[in-house]
């Protein structure tokens, strides 16, 4: 099946933050933290790279 549209916007750090915060459902509060903290730090230096672009 060829890629649709929204298929080629996805951006793979992205998706590896998303699939972290679900993952992060699992675990205890206190671990979630690290895991929220991770994602957070991921998603805003792709949007920084993004801006830049």
């Amino acid at each position: 099946m060829p890629p649709t549209e929204s298929d080629e916007a996805r951006h793979p750090a992205v998706e590896a933050a998303v699939r972290a915060l679900a993952n992060a459902a699992a675990l205890s509060p206190a671990d979630q933290i690290a895991q929220y903290e991770a994602a957070y730090q991921t998603l805003s230096e792709t949007l920084a790279t993004i801006d830049r672009a």
